[in-house]
């Protein structure tokens, strides 16, 4: 979805790191975003199997719809998306159905995690990670602790130009979604255009949208309240324990990020083993000891230090109460209205 904590932390995987040459191995082509898998795991894996993998890094989502678009899949094994993404290749016949059988590790999600309104069951998607999207915030400097999506979209006079907001659409137009009482998949028009106004207006008093940095903005106290997916939070605690997380009382998106193998693959069984050493607990347990977000595998939570989250609280909600929220989906031909509106919003003085 969104990651440059790690870069910084410099534990992300090289853009390419193709296996040596073998006239009977296999080899996958995996796009990933930088940094979300450990930087060995070609070599963990090639050893393991005896496959090798050539990792390329796409910086968003939409890049690498764009290039698996474009070609239908071909030169693509794997992908790892979020998850409206994931469900919009499904709806272009563009993901494989995942056979459970070539994947046993299957058996180390929680079982929330097959009860994902974006694909009930995992037929055609595995999820990585999971979480959601709030307010981050610097509690020695508000005045006010916030509890509302109005204090970012309506906030008090302390807090003009110190406020961030993120610019990705599904995430930007959330928030006066939430604020509203509407589904955050909402297509209407009329509710479309109210929460564009609303996003004008909210403008006027920001510092930036900020979509990589805001978090150190939040260290620096350049910015003392920013709307902040969990674990982008969790890096500015990390590094400040007076920055705080918190839901607002409307609620949040349920986000999540999953990996889907492309049907143009010609190397679907090595595929299928890639998934199953990815759900390992080694590393789902990486997954959340360096990227900083929950996971969905369970045997990796558990296998993580619990200090990790007394430090990090947001990290500790259960999948029960992750299920509360409402994900964001694919809007098919709904999408139209709503990239033009947010086009509004960006292009408003």
């Amino acid at each position: 979805m969104k990651h440059s904590y790690l870069l910084a932390l410099a534990l992300g995987v090289s853009l390419l790191l193709p296996g040596a040459s073998s006239a009977v191995a296999e080899k996958l082509v995996i796009s990933n975003w930088d940094g979300y898998m450990p930087k060995d795991m070609a070599e963990k894996f090639k050893a393991a199997t005896g496959i090798d993998l050539e990792i390329a890094v796409h910086a968003t989502n939409e890049e690498i719809m764009g290039k698996v678009t474009a070609s239908g899949g071909e030169g693509y094994d794997v992908l790892f998306v979020s998850s409206p993404f994931a469900e919009a290749l499904n709806n272009l016949g563009l993901a494989a159905p995942i056979d459970h059988a070539k994947v046993p590790n299957l058996a180390n999600l929680y079982p929330e995690a097959t009860q994902l309104k974006h694909d009930p069951g995992n037929v055609f998607s595995v999820p990585y990670t999971w979480g959601t999207t709030g307010l981050c915030y610097r509690s020695d400097t508000v005045k006010t602790e916030p509890s509302s999506w109005n204090d970012l979209l309506k906030p008090a006079d302390d807090l003009k130009g110190k406020i961030t907001m993120l610019s990705t659409d599904r995430w930007l137009m959330a928030a006066g979604f939430l604020a509203n009482g509407m589904s955050v998949n909402t297509t209407d028009q009329a509710d479309l255009d109210k929460v564009r106004d609303q996003l004008i207006e909210a403008k006027r008093n920001l510092l930036a949208y900020d979509d990589t940095t805001f978090y150190s903005k939040l260290v620096s106290g350049e910015a003392s309240l920013v709307q902040a997916w969990d674990g982008w939070c969790n890096y500015g605690i990390a590094e400040k324990p007076e920055i705080k997380y918190v839901i607002p009382k409307e609620g949040s998106d349920l986000w999540v990020d999953a990996i889907v193998i492309t049907k143009a693959s010609k190397n679907q069984d090595a595929a299928h083993k890639f998934i199953d050493f990815v759900l390992n607990a080694d590393n789902g347990k990486w997954v959340v000891e360096n990227i900083m977000y929950k996971s969905p595998n369970k045997a990796g939570m558990e296998a993580v230090d619990k200090a990790l989250f007394t430090s990090f609280p947001n990290m500790a909600i259960p999948p029960a109460d992750l299920l509360k929220y409402e994900q964001l989906r694919d809007l098919g031909n709904g999408m139209k209205a709503f990239s033009k509106t947010v086009s509004e919003i960006m292009a408003a003085k």
